[in-house]
């Protein structure tokens, strides 16, 4: 994430005469102990005719003495530097036991060398009443420097003083103003007086536009400047000297480029020396520029590649659409929160206190873009065994035809308000809105909680605790008896009203009583919504052949327009013939009870139901076996909504999968929130979508960027699916053309760096999207057999057979379906309409943390259904990569040439695709930890792949658990300019197997290492391998020419309780586990080790 910069700093004297100039003192270069590094520096000074003498004062300054013998009628200066621009974490550093709290006391050793630093002017009277002010308890010394910088940058207003020299702290603090010098000389004299060595900087300071603008403060320079800048350090024993810089209130970071450090102002001055008298004209220009950036997430493109990426975009959208291929494309992605990363519904947990806060404000966000009149409808999502309550979805309904379905976006509640609805609100909402469907009042009912089940609960609770304090161990059923008792076992919960669409009348409803056993509907104990907790297996018993079920509709037949809102509206009021439908309802419903054994077929066993929940009114809604109903209902509810003017929320029920009808939804998986988005039919509306989304995300405070402990990047850990389809089922490319699927499964085949550049950490045979030939090698053979079944490209095919050859096939370990790079669950499935949708999905993506790296993903893959629909890909026998997949795949080297090869392939297809523009995913996926060159040779270290293998089963509350060993890790290895014959490169004293990459000199291999123990492992008897000390060794001297250091974990001991909050502080931490020196001394001996046959790249530390 390095970006090179050129810093010009020009400094002009013009005299009016020939005069003669002392020897001037230049204080203008880099000091030794800048943490910025100096790629290159250069010190121009005119007159040419002089002699220069480079020194260092007192302090380690660089200063460029200069002696003129000739008189002159100018003085010139000008430095231009090359810095590269690399996050330093100012926080790095750890204090002396002692002086971890201030206040404290130097050594008495320590406090002489420091003494020039110690020594402070006399306090005057307003800097006096100024230190009064700064409590002396005792405090972590981080936080008490972290506020004397806030305090002195908020007493004194900057301002630009051209007038030389610096103002006493008492100038500063009367006039509560002062530049940059002012501040920081006040500060040292503040930190003086606390009895802290502090000393005056002056230097660079260079600040660049963020790719990222803040959501909480400002967000820095809009432009890209520099300037000279005057800050302060103070020495904190075991830490060395500390930045702080009082102008903006904020450590030194990368941005700050000391180049005179002292105890006086007069000593750090950038130009010392003096000229004859004369009249003189002063000039003074400084600049910066960018001259090498590294690719990047936070900005991935610049505009020009944008523009050349969009170009494309357009081109494959005009032979999708000449081809009349039909595809749309929708996908999954998924976000974390920013201000939570430890969180544990951020990390492991499908739910969490904060993650349906989010999500909503999210959803809304996105449906005033989208659907602004749709229907938004707070569902139940996924329920998976082990988990209490069921996952709910926020989904947004809106119709194609562009009629709306909600008209009045006032009367959709936020659930963050209380609206104060009660139950009697509740009751009046039902039985208004049964007036409005044609239903007598009096078939609605109230339903209460079980009193027998919660009596006989309390009965089972220990004697010496209340109920309303049951002290359980489970928090869930704690909450819901403290709730349950303290409202009473005989209030109303929620309304019901039976409901259904008539049988043999289709413009009428249908209802009925509900003949319980009881006097009162009593639900079924539970948190879930009144809807969810009907007792329905109290109704009169029925016989299956008189059971009124619901059927889904068959999502390839053909579908009649909808009826317009204003005809929903009208047709809720009357029914056929005009009569009105109160009457005809009435003369339909049955109140007789069902006989001993008479099967109960007039009973209506579906029901709506009201619900006040937190001052929120909710709206359960029923199953219906047609769109048009459900809509006609939804009608129905805004009405009431709108006749007593309280807003609500659907809830219940989805509307039947219909292709008339669009969506989005919100929902929870575990450590993240995804967003399930619609699907678009061109590039403009997934650029469009894509930064929209990325965008809202940002202003939830949601985001696409995800880090370990360490600092590595790892997306969100829930991926970024891509799923393809068309408008309807039967226009599904992938069912008109199964050639099309047979192309892009065999394409991932053969090239495995589509299966891993895209992917996330977790990878490998028993990994949740896992290739065909990892977990079996039999299973190619056996896809090869189901391939030669399909038909040829323009045959007719039954779209079942499509499912039917691949459904076994395209699994995972456990057989599951859905856990596939390629999943087809949703092609054509046998289970039921809900799975007959024509879509594929695409799992093997992680999140990328910008938006135009996802949507150059989804160019790459529109190109390639571009290139297969014209030129279907075939090959008679798919490759056999063996234990190549987990050894040569795993190193970025191969995967970067394999990826060349399809963007040629593409290229020649006549889609001009650039390797550059997936240079942002490179590095996402294999950050570059380090470098060094010794003799002429360059080492480069990255991170590589490592695949997780799920553990045998443990056992674990109220079941077993599987673990995933991610304790092993694999780094890369690449030298350039290397004999082979004479150097070895080794790794913890043994030869790393380099393998030639066909370029002269270069050589590449793998390291695959133990990064850290944990309790349940592989081989846990094999211990941790960190620190990686790689040395080039010298086979004729025996000796190490250089080397390095990777560590796992900072090499200094630090050991960070909480996830790096941004990218920034991410590399930071990525880059203090690299040391570009530390080679093994003295004679070594390479031990012989032979080469593994099986994994021939890889150097594997956990066999010695």
């Amino acid at each position: 994430m390095s970006i090179h910069v050129a810093l010009n700093h020009v400094t002009h004297y013009r005299y009016d005469r020939l005069v003669a100039l002392s020897p001037q003192v230049i204080r203008l270069r880099p000091a030794p102990h800048s943490r910025t590094p100096i790629l290159a520096y250069s010190l121009k000074v005119t007159p040419g005719e002089h002699f220069i003498n480079w020194q260092q004062d007192p302090q380690g300054n660089y200063l460029a003495r200069l002696v003129f013998p000739e008189k002159t009628r100018e003085f010139r200066v000008e430095v231009d530097l090359v810095a590269g621009m690399s996050v330093i974490n100012p926080f790095d550093f750890f204090p002396e036991s002692y002086a971890e709290k201030f206040p404290f006391k130097y050594e008495a050793g320590l406090r002489e060398e420091l003494l020039p630093f110690l020594q402070a002017q006399p306090a005057t009277p307003r800097l006096r009443k100024f230190l009064d002010t700064i409590p002396l308890t005792p405090t972590p010394s981080v936080d008490f420097l972290v506020d004397i910088n806030r305090r002195v940058q908020s007493v004194v207003g900057y301002v630009i003083r051209l007038e030389p020299g610096v103002q006493s702290p008492e100038e500063t603090l009367t006039l509560a103003s002062g530049s940059c010098r002012d501040s920081a000389w006040l500060l040292v004299e503040v930190l003086r007086h606390l009895g802290l060595a502090a000393r005056f900087v002056s230097g660079y300071l260079i600040q660049l536009v963020p790719d990222v603008k803040s959501l909480d403060g400002p967000s820095g320079t809009d432009v890209d400047f520099t300037d000279l800048h005057a800050w302060c350090e103070v020495y904190l024993p075991g830490a060395g000297w500390i930045g702080l810089d009082p102008t903006s209130g904020l450590f030194a970071g990368e941005g700050h480029i000391p180049v005179a450090c002292s105890p006086q102002p007069s000593s750090a001055s950038p130009i010392t020396g003096f000229t004859e008298e004369c009249e003189c004209e002063f000039e003074h220009s400084m600049s910066v520029e960018r001259v090498w950036e590294a690719p990047r997430v936070t900005k991935p493109y610049s505009d020009e590649q944008w523009a050349l990426i969009e170009t494309l975009g357009h081109h494959i959208d005009d032979d999708l659409v000449s081809a009349d291929v039909r595809l749309t494309m929708g996908g999954e992605p998924t976000f974390v929160a920013i201000d939570d990363p430890d969180g544990a519904e951020w990390s492991t947990e499908a739910m969490g206190p904060t993650k349906r806060i989010r999500a909503a404000n999210l959803f809304h966000r996105l449906r005033e873009k989208y659907a602004p009149q749709g229907l938004v409808h707070f569902g139940q999502g996924k329920w998976y065994p082990g988990e209490q309550l069921p996952r709910w979805s926020l989904n947004c309904y809106w119709r194609r035809d562009g009629q709306p379905v909600w008209k009045n976006p006032a009367l959709c509640a936020d659930e963050k308000k209380n609206y104060g609805a009660d139950e009697a609100l509740a009751g009046r909402f039902l039985r208004s809105l049964a007036e409005r469907l044609g239903l007598a009042e009096k078939y609605v009912f109230p339903a209460y909680e079980d009193a027998f089940y919660y009596l006989w609960r309390e009965h089972r609770l220990p004697i010496n605790v209340d109920p309303h304090d049951a002290r359980l161990d489970d928090p869930l059923e704690r909450s819901r008896l403290a709730t349950i008792f303290g409202q009473g076992l005989d209030k109303v919960i929620g309304y019901v009203l039976p409901l259904m669409r008539h049988p043999k009348k289709a413009d009428l409803w249908q209802t009925s009583p509900w003949f319980l056993r009881g006097e009162r509907c009593f639900l079924v104990p539970g948190d879930s919504p009144v809807g969810y907790r009907l007792p329905l297996d109290s109704q009169p018993w029925v016989a299956k052949s008189d059971y009124p079920y619901t059927h889904a509709p068959d999502p390839t037949q053909t579908f009649e327009p909808l009826p317009s809102h204003d005809e929903l509206h009208e047709k809720r009021d009357t029914g056929a013939g005009g009569t009105p439908t109160a009457a005809v309802s009435a003369a339909l419903a049955s109140d007789r009870p069902p006989q001993s054994k008479e099967s109960a077929a007039d009973v209506t066993r579906t029901a709506i139901s009201v619900q006040a929940r937190k001052g929120v009114l909710y709206v359960f809604m029923p199953p219906t076996d047609a769109l048009d109903d459900y809509l006609e209902l939804v009608a129905a509810v805004e009405a009431s909504a709108e006749a007593l003017k309280t807003p609500v929320l659907l809830e219940g029920y989805e509307p039947p999968s219909d292709p008339r009808l669009t969506n989005f939804r919100v929902t929870p998986d575990p450590g993240v929130i995804e967003v399930n988005i619609q699907p678009c039919a061109n590039w403009d509306e997934m650029v469009e979508r894509t930064t929209h989304l990325y965008e809202m995300a940002h202003l939830s405070r949601l985001t696409s960027e995800k880090f370990m402990l360490d600092g590595r990047h790892t997306g969100t850990g829930g991926g970024n699916h891509f799923v393809f389809g068309a408008l309807t089922t039967l226009d599904s490319p992938f069912l008109r053309r199964p050639d099309l699927l047979r192309s892009l499964i065999s394409y991932w085949h053969n090239h495995p760096s589509l299966s891993y550049l895209f992917s996330g950490l977790f990878i490998g045979p028993t990994s949740q999207a896992p290739r065909v030939d990892e977990a079996r090698n039999d299973s190619v053979y056996e896809l090869e057999i189901a391939f030669s079944q399909f038909p040829k490209p323009g045959e007719e095919v039954a779209p079942w057979l499509i499912d039917r050859l691949l459904r076994n096939l395209l699994i995972d370990a456990t057989g599951n379906t859905h856990r596939a790079e390629f999943c087809i669950d949703k092609l054509y499935s046998p289970d039921g309409p809900t799975g007959r949708l024509g879509l594929l999905e695409m799992r093997a993506f992680e999140m990328p943390p910008h938006a135009r790296m996802s949507l150059a993903q989804q160019l790459l893959l529109r190109a390639l259904i571009a290139r297969f629909w014209k030129q279907p890909y075939a090959p008679e026998r798919l490759l056999r990569w063996g234990t190549e997949l987990h050894d040569r795949f795993m190193l970025p080297h191969f995967v970067k040439q394999d990826f060349d090869d399809v963007i040629d392939d593409l290229r020649s297809a006549g889609y001009a695709l650039e390797s550059e523009w997936f240079a942002p995913h490179f590095e996402f996926r294999f950050p570059l930890h380090g470098s060094f060159v010794a003799e002429g040779i360059q080492f480069e270290l990255r991170h590589a792949l490592e695949p997780w293998h799920v553990m045998g089963e443990e056992g674990s509350v109220g079941g077993t658990v599987r673990f995933v060993d991610a304790s092993c890790e694999r780094v890369q290895a690449r030298v350039t300019g290397m004999a082979g014959d004479r150097y070895v490169l080794t790794c913890n004293g043994q030869a790393v197997p380099l393998q030639p990459t066909g370029k002269v000199g270069e050589f590449v291999a793998g390291v695959r290492y133990r990064a850290w123990l944990p309790e349940s492992s592989l081989h846990p008897t094999i211990g941790i391998h960190a620190p990686l000390v790689f040395d080039l060794v010298d086979t004729w001297m025996k000796r190490s020419l250089g080397g390095c250091q990777y560590h796992v974990e900072h090499p200094g001991g630090r050991n960070p309780e909480r996830y790096p909050v941004n990218a920034n502080e991410a590399e930071g931490r990525r880059l203090a586990r690299f040391v570009a020196f530390g080679h093994t001394p003295g004679k070594i001996e390479i031990p012989f080790a032979p080469r593994n046959t099986n994994f021939p790249f890889t150097l594997d530390l956990r066999q010695f």
